[in-house]
């Protein structure tokens, strides 16, 4: 009897946690950041299902006191070490600490960090990101939340929503081009939305933006030259040889660059900030170790590849420790020159 009573409560509250969402609220928050969720998956391994499930539900999609004093969408609290903008707000005790966002990207950002640089959270990411019910579970065994029914909420919302979609477009095995969030009718251009077909190759990865002038990706100075651009004209401004110029971007000689690209102003590092990357259509092994500044060398050490072999779209590339298994390659007839030249 006891059983029961404690089963049929678990139930009204889930429901109850679930109604509370306004579906027209929740497809719209889908719409809003569903991007920002792929891009996340690209940058970290994090499912882009779950980034949006958990979004929807820490933020009420968008609407939460919390998320508005402060664009907190992971309802992520200070914790040891945050050294950022802060708000007080009642949870699980009075005033408690939260961190503090300039926009809701920066959230999204360090949700993602907070989940790959947190050791508990660590066995996450040994998942199949596919498996959203493996990782649903597994936030709620590592600590995310208190709340007992946290992993059906988020697989219930998944389910709902249709948001394994995001992380099959993040993986490169369906296209972007027409998804209707809440709705029964979905429409992908070019196919239809199984796990796997001839439609993924169409489907290119979201186009990165950068800032003007220097900044820094993986604690390493970098500017972003449009094409056209000689590389002795970036050297000569930023007052550095050509040669260490072209070591520090792995080029083997000097060029004018065919492409826009990221120029590196000093070494890359030997590791990555995320653990790992998964490889989108049009990408190389030479435009990823540049994006996640990571040097080419141990980005093949860690995976297993020789210069010139190029990994298949949606496999995951090592940036941090040694891959169990080559990756799968893109058909040899489509692999390109490794590293440019002239």
């Amino acid at each position: 009897m006891n059983l029961r009573f404690w089963l049929r409560l678990g139930m009204i509250l889930l429901t109850k946690t679930l109604s509370a969402q306004n579906p027209d609220q929740v497809s719209q928050y889908i719409n809003t950041y569903k991007l920002l969720a792929i891009s996340e998956m690209h940058r970290s391994g994090v499912p882009a299902s779950i980034i949006l499930a958990q979004g929807i539900h820490e933020s009420q999609a968008g609407t939460s006191d919390l998320v508005i004093a402060s664009n907190n969408h992971f309802g992520i609290k200070c914790k040891s070490g945050w050294t950022g903008q802060v708000v007080h707000h009642d949870d699980d005790a009075r005033g408690e600490c939260f961190r503090s966002y300039p926009t809701a990207a920066d959230s999204y950002r360090d949700h993602s960090d907070y989940l790959t640089q947190t050791p508990r959270y660590a066995f996450l990411f040994k998942l199949n990101p596919e498996d959203y019910e493996s990782w649903a579970y597994g936030l709620k065994k590592a600590g995310y939340a208190t709340n007992l029914k946290y992993p059906q909420i988020l697989i219930k919302l998944i389910r709902d929503y249709d948001l394994e979609n995001y992380s099959l477009i993040a993986l490169g095995k369906q296209p972007l081009e027409r998804i209707e969030s809440g709705t029964q009718t979905k429409e992908i251009a070019g196919g239809s939305m199984g796990r796997s077909g001839d439609s993924a190759a169409q489907m290119p990865a979201p186009a990165a933006t950068y800032p003007e002038g220097l900044f820094s990706i993986n604690a390493a100075k970098v500017i972003y030259v449009k094409a056209g651009v000689s590389l002795l004209s970036v050297s000569n401004q930023y007052e550095i040889p050509l040669a260490r110029l072209l070591e520090f971007n792995d080029m083997n000689q000097q060029d004018v660059l065919r492409e826009d690209q990221l120029v590196f102003l000093q070494r890359k590092r030997k590791s990555g900030e995320s653990p790992f990357h998964i490889v989108q259509s049009g990408e190389s092994m030479y435009s990823i170790c540049q994006s996640e500044g990571v040097r080419y060398e141990n980005i093949l050490e860690y995976n297993r590849l020789k210069p010139g072999e190029e990994p298949a779209a949606g496999e995951k590339i090592y940036l941090q420790s040694m891959a169990g298994s080559k990756p799968v390659l893109k058909n040899p007839d489509s692999v390109k020159t490794a590293i440019p030249s002239s």
